[in-house]
């Protein structure tokens, strides 16, 4: 018999704080939360065994040395998941989606921030077999959803999120990703937690050859720089959420910033940026049911000021996250 999972409210305290501090211990977790330790093991990899949850550590872009872009592929159907499947094998690639009606796939995809080199990444897109049309916006700055949806960062009190939540980065202006070089060692680190976000010190040394004492500092100055940040990957349908919508915004540029502080507040966005292109915010949306979305344009979107035109499309199906596409051995 198929196990129907479901979350109660101390998963979803969990799940918050590790969204909050994707490596913080259960010992720390449990107290904070009023919980043993054994719990809050149990229940984790309870959830991580039927690939409810996992988490990733993503290496935060450099916005003066590389670009993402989202990419709006069209393919002929009987190629469409051959290259979504060849998409998602990509390293550079991340939260590829089919949509629903169209066939459409999109993708996010990083660069270089050198002009040519990126326009040569993006060329290489377009001459790929079965490739019809593709457009590409480059992100530009992201305004919601960075380190969590915020449907799922509900659960913990104020009090709790401060006792869990570390530090802020300390990254800068002054003090940019360019002030922070990465090592060969360093980029194992960070493919190995892509990979498993809370793979053990010990664990890490053993696969990657380096001492445990220089993993434990590099991953804590990795953090602590912003270089470093954790995705707890869960299917929004855990959370209730069974629509997921993107929708792009024309906003007048001189309300730009009064709309993206507004959307920025807002539980339905899993994730806001602006963009170039002929719509300027981009936006991924999570609602219950269809009805929402109809009173969330109409009434949220509706409401504020400068925003021209919407183009919203349904999410049929997500062939990648954050993280790499794990592929079983046979």
């Amino acid at each position: 018999m198929v196990e129907v999972v479901s979350l109660d409210e101390d998963d979803r305290r969990i799940l918050h704080a590790i969204q909050l501090d994707g490596r913080a211990s259960f010992a720390r977790i449990a107290t904070v939360l009023g919980l043993s330790e054994r719990a809050v093991s149990r229940r984790y990899h309870r959830l991580r065994s039927r690939l409810v949850l996992r988490v990733v550590g993503v290496t935060r872009h450099d916005p003066r040395a590389q670009a993402d872009w989202l990419l709006r592929i069209t393919a002929p159907p009987a190629s469409v998941d051959a290259l979504a499947r060849a998409l998602a094998a990509r390293n550079d690639t991340s939260w590829i989606a089919s949509l629903a009606g169209s066939g459409e796939l999109i993708c996010m995809l990083r660069t270089t921030a050198t002009t040519r080199e990126a326009g040569d990444v993006l060329e290489q897109f377009r001459r790929r077999a079965n490739i019809g049309t593709m457009t590409a916006q480059r992100l530009l700055t992201p305004v919601a959803g960075v380190g969590g949806w915020p449907g799922r960062l509900q659960a913990l009190t104020l009090d709790e999120q401060a006792a869990i939540a570390p530090a802020p980065a300390t990254l800068t202006p002054e003090r940019s990703w360019t002030d922070t070089p990465r090592s060969d060692a360093d980029e194992r680190l960070l493919a190995l937690l892509a990979i498993d976000g809370r793979m053990s010190i010990a664990r890490l040394a053993a696969v990657s050859g380096i001492p445990e004492s220089t993993v434990r500092r590099r991953i804590g100055e990795l953090i602590e720089r912003g270089v470093l940040m954790f995705e707890v990957e869960v299917d929004p349908k855990f959370y209730g959420c069974n629509l997921d919508v993107i929708c792009w915004l024309d906003v007048r540029p001189s309300a730009l910033r009064v709309v993206t502080d507004a959307i920025g507040s807002h539980a339905e966005v899993a994730f806001a940026a602006t963009t170039t292109g002929a719509s300027n915010v981009l936006t991924l949306l999570e609602f219950t049911a269809a009805d929402e979305l109809h009173d969330y344009l109409a009434d949220r979107i509706g409401g504020l000021p400068g925003v021209h035109h919407v183009r919203s499309e349904i999410i049929s199906g997500w062939i990648k996250r954050a993280g790499p596409i794990l592929i079983p051995r046979a």
